[in-house]
This record gives C-alpha cells, sequence and structure tokens, in this order.
C-alpha cells in the first residue's frame, strides 16, 4: 500500500473521531459527561455549559470538514496538536474524575497526537518527494 493511500485512510480516521466527538458526543449530547466537564473547567451552569458544549462540538465538526478538505493541512495538523494536547492538559488537571479513564486518558490523548504528526509530517511528507 502507497503512503498516500495509508494517509487518505488515516485522515479519514483522524475525521472520523472529531466528528464523532463532536457530533455524537456533544452536540447530540450521547455523553452527557462532556457536559459535566464543560461545566466544571468554566465554573458556569448548567444551560450556559449545555451552549458551550454544543459549540465546542460543532467545532469539532468544523475540524472533521478542515482534514478532510486538505486546505492547509500542515496548520490543521498543528492546530489539532495544540487543542489535543491544551484541552487534555486542562482535563488531566482540572476534572480527572469526570474523563472515560481518568489520567490514563492522557497516554490516549498523546497516542492520538502521535497519529496526527505521523500522518502529517511524516506520511503526506513522504508523498511529496
Amino acid at each position: 500500500m502507497t503512503n498516500r493511500k495509508i494517509y487518505k485512510i488515516i485522515s479519514y480516521c483522524i475525521a472520523t473521531v472529531w466528528i464523532a466527538n463532536g457530533l455524537f458526543c456533544k452536540v447530540l449530547n450521547l455523553v452527557p459527561r462532556h457536559e459535566q466537564i464543560v461545566k466544571r473547567i468554566l465554573h458556569v451552569d448548567l444551560i450556559t455549559a449545555n451552549v458551550f458544549t454544543i459549540l465546542i462540538g460543532l467545532s469539532e465538526i468544523i475540524m472533521a470538514v478542515w482534514i478532510l478538505s486538505g486546505y492547509k493541512s500542515k496548520l490543521n495538523a498543528i492546530a489539532q496538536i495544540a487543542i489535543v494536547a491544551t484541552m487534555n492538559t486542562l482535563e488531566f488537571i482540572l476534572v480527572p474524575d469526570l474523563l472515560l479513564w481518568g489520567k490514563v486518558n492522557s497516554i490516549f490523548a498523546f497516542i492520538f497526537i502521535l497519529v496526527v504528526y505521523f500522518n502529517e509530517f511524516y506520511l503526506n511528507q513522504k508523498q511529496h518527494n
């Protein structure tokens, strides 16, 4: 399998993660824990937390569209890495009890960051050489 095909498959998988978390977990509120995380981190009431959670979910869906578009893919990868690192650091420090796997979530976040980095800065680099 060529690097180009692997890059595309991994890109679709990464976009799927953003869509699943954005649409299903946040916009459709199928995982209410996300709303609780927003409520505790921002110190807001439940209605305000709901609005922010939906906005975050919509932003995650937009991230997936950006990934699939291929537009400025290196900037996109950097944005993903920064967002995931920031979000997970805040959650690790402020609300570890609300995370699905507690502080171990940070390991999964780190793996996701490595996949995004590898896909964009290794596989995508190779297809241009």
